[in-house]
């Protein structure tokens, strides 16, 4: 005696509904990955390659009411530009910030700039470079 099945023969009746909805839900996720990495890409270009002042502190040495800083700053030839540093005291409140205009054809400058402070500073903390 032989026991009857209830599918269909293999490749009859084309695929399933199920295997349908997978492909499209692969071909879905595909698109929106790619998508996403496209963003994420133009993104990390302009943030990267469209900068055209950039700049870090490379030490700095506190004091009762300045702290000297020593920045390194690169920029493009011919941009104008400055960098905000700011101090803060030990309890995190901030006593001092101040801009250092970085100007000429030079694209790197190392400088050792004061921030005047109006309590004992802690901390030396570069907020960013801007170019004018």
């Amino acid at each position: 005696m032989s026991t009857a099945t209830t599918r269909p023969p293999e490749s009859r009746y084309g695929r399933s509904s199920d295997a349908r909805a997978d492909r499209t839900l692969k071909v879905v996720g595909t698109v929106l990955g790619a998508a996403l990495l496209a963003l994420l890409g133009w993104f990390a270009y302009h943030y990267v390659a469209q900068s055209e002042i950039s700049g870090e502190v490379i030490t700095f040495e506190t004091g009762e009411d300045a702290v000297k800083v020593h920045l390194e700053v690169h920029k493009d030839a011919g941009v104008d530009g400055y960098c905000t540093v700011r101090s803060q005291s030990e309890d995190g409140a901030e006593v001092g910030r101040a801009d250092f205009r970085f100007s000429g054809d030079r694209t790197r400058f190392d400088q050792v700039v004061t921030l005047r402070t109006k309590a004992p500073g802690t901390t030396a903390e570069l907020l960013g470079c801007h170019a004018d």
